[in-house]
């Protein structure tokens, strides 16, 4: 199974990656070993997950995810959390 994920960093900004544990990514970011452009932003909150059968489909979908805009991502989180 595999994972897209969205980040908040402290700035309010959004990352977007994949992983097979969401959990332990969040993690390493957070200790900053993760990604170049979180480690400036710590601390990051795992704010978004989607899950993939296959690492094809997730990697389709993070490259959609990554094309949207600030506010199309807020509203993206929003609809996911009202949804739960």
């Amino acid at each position: 199974m595999y994972f897209v994920y969205m980040l908040r960093c402290a700035d309010g900004a959004f990352y977007t990656g994949f992983t097979t544990d969401p959990a332990r990514r969040t993690a390493v970011h957070n200790s900053g070993k993760g990604a170049k452009c979180t480690r400036a932003r710590l601390p990051v909150t795992l704010v978004y997950t989607e899950s993939f059968p296959d690492k094809s489909a997730a990697l389709k979908r993070e490259a959609a995810l990554k094309k949207l805009t600030h506010g199309q991502k807020e509203s993206l989180i929003t609809a996911s959390a009202k949804a739960e």
